[in-house]
């Protein structure tokens, strides 16, 4: 059916509300608009969905919601676990809350129980209700920092972690054959209460939650010892983290945590940033004003459904707050976790692992190399990590040490299966309670770091292509890539080429070509002499395509030398492909 004729059906078909009719008139003389949200549908991908919000077959909206919970509710039922229930969490964003209860009341149709969260709770702690309550799945609704116009429903399995095979495809499947609105299930809420369908969680889930996150620690002690001199700054980002940060930290005993006011309530529409990103400078700003102001010693920022954590530490030598990107705070705490661990209890399980995903730091090599540990790389997304932990439990080898990616996201323990802004949180501070005990600051412990095993920079340069002209020359620059891969990149010689697609590894020396070992992703993969690499993959939340590099200098000027070199070469690639 054409896009044309689509837009005419839900403007006459009785299924869709006033309200959602309403909006498509006032766009009757916009063809491009009706274009862009009925030419397809909203891609139910491996994480879910996310999209604009609004009414059409290519936004967010209650009719996409029902379609994509009908979707998972058949597979549930296919496979007979309709009788363990689906967790329901969401964010602060426009809509959560009515997105939340659409997905419930689909499911309660569908004979399934829902247990929806009372208010808006942090991404970790859906994973965690999962797996507590014996779910079959959860649902969280949640765009994590895009822009406010946009929320999105991911989708998790029993194990706690965001879908993966078998069952993303099958979901997927399921998904795309409800072709018609109209067989979507749903209920009134009233009855779906009265029938045991739809059950309201909280506060016991908070609690066994944050008891679980304070069995990770590891240096109380000095907590207790400075507990009265150290000085956090932290904000939400107005959203999730609010609540739950402060309170494992207040729990800790943390006596200096000062909230950045303006950002510390939930609000949709984020007011005091462009969009909510920890990785973004301008998040910032008002947490560093504070840290001035009080004379902070860190600053912590975490995204809307507060999976991933921003930081900021102060050089004392130079007076100047430091950024720490996703890599440096993750080989931080890896390093801390695995190295403290190791000096606590005297050794380290011989079958431990630290999973990180392709486009993070080598410097986590290092690290794993250093303690004698494996290292598991994965495909991007923590999934694929949690996937990893899912495998130790069913097979009986392996332990989990730690899990990190370059996007501002670990894990510390197994309690849930997705990133934990939380539980980062809380270790980053008991890490800068144990170097301050050591006469240092957490900057000092990264220079440590980098003295210890090398000058590693890692950065990504992202190109934004909207619409569907953008998405076509997403895939060609890709295309481009295949046919012609670079023999060389700012001043490197290309060694070796990983093409996730067809899952190969090509030596240029030799011309041998090996196997990823890992699922088939349009992802291309450059190893690059002295160390350093090049990655470019399609984002899987925005319209972007990402290139991701890393060096390793001899200091920390020549590192960013050299990083400026390679990031200035990769975009002078993209400029010729665009």
């Amino acid at each position: 059916m054409e896009y044309r004729e689509k837009y005419e059906e839900w403007l006459s078909d009785p299924y869709f509300d006033a309200d959602t009719k309403a909006e498509l008139k006032k766009i009757a003389d916009d063809e491009n608009e009706i274009k862009e949200r009925f030419y397809k549908d909203l891609e139910f991908g491996t994480a879910g969905l996310r999209g604009v919000i609004g009414a059409g077959t290519n936004r967010l909206n209650i009719y996409t919601v029902r379609k994509a919970t009908q979707g998972l509710a058949n597979y549930i039922l296919k496979k007979g676990m309709q009788d363990k229930g689906v967790a329901i969490a969401y964010d602060s964003r426009r809509m959560s809350p009515e997105f939340a209860d659409e997905a419930a009341l689909c499911l309660g149709a569908n004979g399934i129980r829902a247990y929806v969260f009372e208010s808006l709770r942090p991404t970790p702690e859906l994973s965690y209700a999962v797996r507590e309550l014996g779910c079959a799945a959860g649902i969280n609704i949640t765009a994590s920092h895009n822009p406010p116009e946009y929320n999105g429903y991911k989708v998790y399995w029993e194990d706690g972690a965001q879908i993966t095979p078998p069952h993303d495809k099958g979901i997927m499947d399921e998904v795309k054959a409800v072709t018609d609105y109209n067989t979507v299930k749903t209920m009134g809420l009233e009855e779906a209460k009265a029938a045991g369908l739809y059950k309201v969680i909280g506060a016991e889930i908070d609690d066994s939650y944050i008891a679980q996150l304070k069995t990770q620690v590891i240096h109380q002690d000095a907590i207790d010892a400075v507990k009265k001199e150290l000085k956090i700054v932290y904000s939400p980002l107005h959203g999730t983290g609010n609540i739950p940060a402060r309170r494992v930290l207040g729990e800790l005993g943390f006596e200096n945590v000062y909230v950045v006011k303006e950002q510390e309530l939930p609000d949709g529409e984020f007011p005091t940033v462009s969009y909510p990103n920890p990785e973004a400078a301008e998040a910032f700003e008002l947490g560093l004003k504070l840290a001035k102001e009080v004379d902070a010693d860190l600053i912590l920022a975490t995204d809307p459904d507060a999976d991933r954590l921003g930081v900021y530490v102060k050089d004392t030598k130079s007076g100047e707050y430091k950024v720490l990107t996703g890599n440096m705070s993750g080989c931080l705490l890896a390093d801390y976790e695995i190295g403290q661990r190791l000096a606590v209890s005297g050794s380290l399980p011989e079958d431990g692992y630290l999973i990180k995903t392709i486009v993070t730091s080598n410097l986590a090599d290092a690290i794993a190399k250093e303690y004698g540990v494996g290292l598991i790389e994965v495909l991007t997304g923590f999934k694929f990590i949690g996937q990893q932990i899912l495998g130790f439990e069913t097979s009986g080898k392996g332990q989990y040490l730690f899990g990190f990616e370059e996007s501002y996201g670990c894990l510390i323990g197994t309690h849930a299966r997705d990133k934990d802004a939380i539980v980062a949180t809380m270790a980053l501070c008991e890490a800068a309670a144990y170097y301050r005990t050591q006469g240092k600051t957490l900057w000092d412990a990264m220079l440590d770091l980098y003295e210890k095993y090398g000058y590693y920079k890692d950065a990504v340069q992202s190109i934004t292509l909207k619409g569907i002209e953008g998405l076509q020359k997403i895939q060609e620059i890709l295309e481009t890539l295949r046919k012609n891969p670079p023999t060389e990149v700012g001043g490197y010689q290309v060694l070796k080429v990983r093409d996730y697609q067809d899952g190969t590894v090509k030596d240029l020396a030799t011309n041998e070509t090996g196997g990823t070992g890992l699922p088939k992703s349009n992802v291309l993969y450059y190893e690059l002499t002295d160390d350093a690499w090049l990655c470019v993959r399609p984002s899987g939340t925005e319209p972007k395509v990402k290139f991701y590099y890393g060096i390793k200098g001899q200091s920390l000027e020549d590192a960013d030398a050299k990083s400026e070199k390679l990031g200035k070469e990769v975009l002078a690639m993209i400029d010729q492909m665009l």
